[in-house]
């Protein structure tokens, strides 16, 4: 009874969407949150007959074969990128990248990251990190005595100190792009590491080399729609009840053959 394990992948398949989507909709006020997709394929099939295969009784040849499906499996989850909404925060160190791109920022295992999440802090030494207290790369110091500072699309960072006196550049941030940014691998707090399949990461200034440019006081809101969450959810509900139906039916074939005296 091959119904049962494949109705079985079915529902393992179904199960997968749901957690994917439910991934989806808790980090719906996630900042710059590319949405996820689960992807299937097909397994296997048992060739019962092949095409083009002659028939020994008459020698005609069969137009059309007998293939028996043994299921689905999971392909990928990937990310489904796109730009997300840009929201007015007044930060000056909220940060949004209109485009492509990922700011670099270092782990304490001194490895690179890569993050579009732009909402940055000033820890006590002046350096601009993360909110987790990664410094970006490059190292960009606010002096004490700043009174306020600017970035302009370029990325480029200045501090405003006593009044009448110049704006002083102390930075200027850069900008990373991939080959493939579905390739990259999510190690949570909204950082990404490259792998083999997205590439080395391409460094460069904001506005060149086809990357986007840095808004300040801005933050990128999550990709996430509710209302297509909520309906997928609906579908992947009801393909699992349905694959649940097949292993009912096919269970009660089952006991049926039992039965047979």
């Amino acid at each position: 009874m091959r119904a049962l394990k494949i109705a079985a992948t079915g529902m393992a398949a179904q199960q997968m969407r749901v957690e994917t989507i439910s991934n989806n909709l808790s980090n719906m006020s996630t900042t710059a949150y590319n949405a996820r997709r689960a992807e299937f394929a097909d397994l296997h099939y048992q060739q019962m007959a092949r095409a083009g295969t002659i028939n020994a009784s008459d020698g005609t040849v069969l137009p059309t074969g007998v293939q028996l499906g043994l299921g689905v499996r999971p392909a990928s989850v990937s990310m489904q990128l796109a730009q997300g909404a840009l929201s007015n925060t007044g930060g000056d160190l909220d940060i949004a990248i209109e485009g492509n791109g990922y700011l670099e920022v270092t782990l304490p295992s001194g490895e690179a990251a890569y993050t579009r999440d732009g909402s940055l802090k000033r820890n006590g030494e002046g350096l601009i990190v993360t909110s987790d207290g990664f410094p970006v790369s490059p190292e960009i110091v606010i002096p004490a005595d700043a009174r306020s500072i600017s970035i302009n699309p370029d990325g480029e960072v200045y501090g405003h100190f006593e009044a009448g006196t110049e704006a002083q550049l102390l930075g200027q941030f850069t900008m990373s792009g991939f080959i493939n940014p579905k390739g990259l691998e999510a190690i949570g707090s909204n950082l990404f590491v490259p792998t083999e399949a997205s590439g080395p990461a391409n460094a460069s200034t904001p506005g060149l080399d086809g990357l986007g440019t840095v808004r300040q006081g801005y933050l990128e809101d999550s990709t996430v729609d509710a209302v297509r969450e909520i309906t997928e959810l609906i579908e992947a509900q009801r393909g699992y009840e349905l694959n649940a139906k097949v292993i009912t039916a096919a269970d009660q074939m089952l006991g049926a053959t039992t039965q047979v005296r």
